[in-house]
């Protein structure tokens, strides 16, 4: 038996995915007709024997109820349980999968995976345990890796390894000099003897801290609990250079969702996975030729993801990389390209939309135009991953970004909204260009 732990942290993180995760938390936030973590769970369901999905985080039980509801009726023809466990505390990286170890442990699985909430790919989990197996029986942890530039390695926890038996030999979370293009993207294959590392970081801090439980709560002088671990800096680099740390590189797709910007380029590889794990989500592709023509909803460049509720117009035209969420309702003559809509918005008639994501709720105007500046890799470097610039440069103005509107914002007709992010609940009576509108 197998189990997965995904890992979502709570509402304090997720600040640079703002004002998406003002209304929504980061890890449900709708790629590609999904919420960032279903797609998660969907890669753990077609492991044979994964009988368990554990969600841990620290947000709110009544924030996340509703989506392990949905997830645990939807799989329910796999016996799959699928759970979510909430922090008493924000306990780091690794400091909620000890916390929880016993609910982990339970039933005696042979290895679990772990899987950070915020990362998008094209998981390739069987390769990865069976690339696990294979490894001496001294393995406790093996990452999943890609190759990114030399400058961009940076940013990512960077390792050095054998290439032929995978072995690590040293990491270093996002150092501060070049150390190796190869990155953990944070998806791991563990033993359950992990845990007697684990118990060895925690009764660690108990001295180091003078605390004298866990569960009291008191932390130590500088707020943070006995049980706050990070998996990175506190397991993975001890771990390297003991034959107990593993690495197997991957060419899948893969990125992170940092920022609002990344979102529109994640969207864009999950509609384009769509085609060859699920094409039925997908819209039907070609040129509509009028109202009578049935098989199509409207003209459609490839990939459209469109709710089943969402009403479009025939004479809309969308694509490529567009998701239209439920209820959303697209009048004639509009144009989408590479957004996101979400549910409830309304477009009304000829209005364009280009590089943006339309919030829960918002209406724009006819005739209004709504467009970002694309964030993409740069397609000229080889391994290039997403760009997270700040929002402000050295200069204090604002980067050029997507369009981003939050929930319940009103565009007026005839408008044009340029690299901007709008708050939610606004109501505009002019054009911005390049503003934060607060």
């Amino acid at each position: 038996m197998l189990k997965a732990v995904i890992l979502i942290g709570g509402p304090q993180k997720g600040t640079r995915f703002r004002p998406l995760s003002l209304d929504t938390p980061k890890p449900l936030f709708p790629l590609a007709g999904r919420p960032l973590i279903a797609h998660h769970i969907e890669a753990c369901v077609q492991l044979p024997e994964l009988k368990e999905i554990l969600i841990i985080g620290y947000y709110p039980q009544t924030q996340m109820e509703a989506f392990v509801g949905d997830m645990q009726a939807l799989y329910s023809s796999s016996n799959i349980n699928i759970r979510y466990l909430q922090e008493f505390t924000s306990l780091g990286t690794a400091g909620g999968m000890y916390h929880f170890r016993d609910q982990i442990r339970a039933g005696n699985p042979r290895a679990f995976f772990v899987l950070n909430g915020d990362v998008c790919a094209d998981f390739p989990l069987q390769e990865l345990y069976d690339f696990h197996t294979r490894r001496p029986s001294s393995a406790l942890v093996t990452i999943m890796s890609t190759e990114a530039t030399r400058q961009q390695s940076l940013h990512y926890g960077c390792l050095v390894f054998d290439r032929a038996s995978g072995a690590v030999s040293h990491y270093v979370e996002k150092p501060s000099s070049y150390v190796s293009t190869f990155i953990n993207c944070g998806v791991y294959v563990c033993s359950m003897d992990i845990f007697t590392q684990l118990a060895q970081i925690f009764h660690a801090h108990g001295q180091e801290y003078g605390c004298a439980g866990f569960s009291n709560g008191n932390g130590n002088g500088n707020g943070r609990d006995q049980g706050h671990i990070k998996w990175e800096q506190e397991v993975l680099t001890p771990l390297a250079g003991t034959n107990q740390l593993f690495a197997m590189t991957v060419p899948n797709w893969w990125s992170q969702l940092k920022t609002a910007g990344s979102a529109i380029y994640a969207n864009r590889h999950y509609l384009g996975l769509y085609k060859r794990t699920h094409p039925e989500r997908l819209a039907n592709v070609g040129s509509k030729r009028g109202e009578g023509d049935g098989n199509l909803i409207c003209t459609v460049l490839p990939d459209v993801y469109v709710h089943p509720s969402a009403t479009v117009h025939h004479s809309a035209v969308l694509g490529p990389n567009v998701a239209i969420g439920p209820g959303v309702t697209i009048g004639p003559g509009v144009r989408i390209k590479e957004s996101i809509v979400l549910e409830q918005a309304q477009i009304q008639d000829h209005t364009l939309i280009l590089h943006s994501i339309v919030g829960r709720g918002s209406t724009i105007g006819a005739w209004a135009r709504v467009e970002g500046t694309p964030s993409d890799p740069d397609p000229n470097k080889p391994f290039a991953k997403m760009e997270n610039p700040p929002l402000f440069n050295n200069e204090g103005k604002l980067n050029p970004s997507i369009t981003i509107l939050g929930c319940f914002v009103q565009v007026p007709a005839e408008k044009i909204l340029l690299n901007s992010i709008v708050l939610p609940h606004k109501e505009l009576s002019r054009s911005f260009k390049n503003e934060i509108i607060l």
